[in-house]
């Protein structure tokens, strides 16, 4: 695979692992940054952007979701991100890139009409940091 073809992969992988699909984009990371040193900005631009648009649309479905009820029915009966949204704003999103409860949190600040310009800049601070903290983790 070349080098835009694996940015694309990389990307694609991100956007995906950050809806309410399953999924991990860090393996694909490690798969780029081993095959392609080279890119280590580049794949850490792509991962998080790919990965924030993800969360935005997650954040995008909680904008949909009519009533507590479907909120409820969609966070599989856990309303602790919606709690936490409420509590401390768009802030708590830079933890939108931890497995199951990011999908909640974007979700909930979705529902909550949290500023999505906010919204966006923490889950891009937090998706950032922590694709940082797996390059610099995997790179020699």
């Amino acid at each position: 695979m070349d080098e835009q073809a694996s940015l694309l992969a990389l990307f694609t992988s991100s956007f995906l692992a950050a809806t309410l699909l399953p999924g991990g984009s860090e393996a694909v990371l490690f798969g780029v940054l081993t095959a392609y040193p080279e890119l280590y900005w580049s794949a850490l631009g792509v991962a998080s952007v790919g990965n924030t648009l993800g969360g935005m649309s997650s954040y995008a479905i909680g904008l949909f979701l009519p009533d507590e009820k479907a909120f409820f029915e969609k966070s599989g009966g856990n309303l602790r991100g919606l709690a936490w949204v409420r509590n401390y704003g768009s802030p708590i999103l830079l933890l939108a890139w931890v497995p199951i409860i990011g999908d909640l949190l974007c979700v909930a600040a979705g529902w909550l009409r949290i500023n999505w310009i906010l919204a966006m800049l923490f889950m891009a601070a937090g998706k950032f940091a922590r694709y940082w903290a797996i390059a610099a983790a995997i790179s020699p």
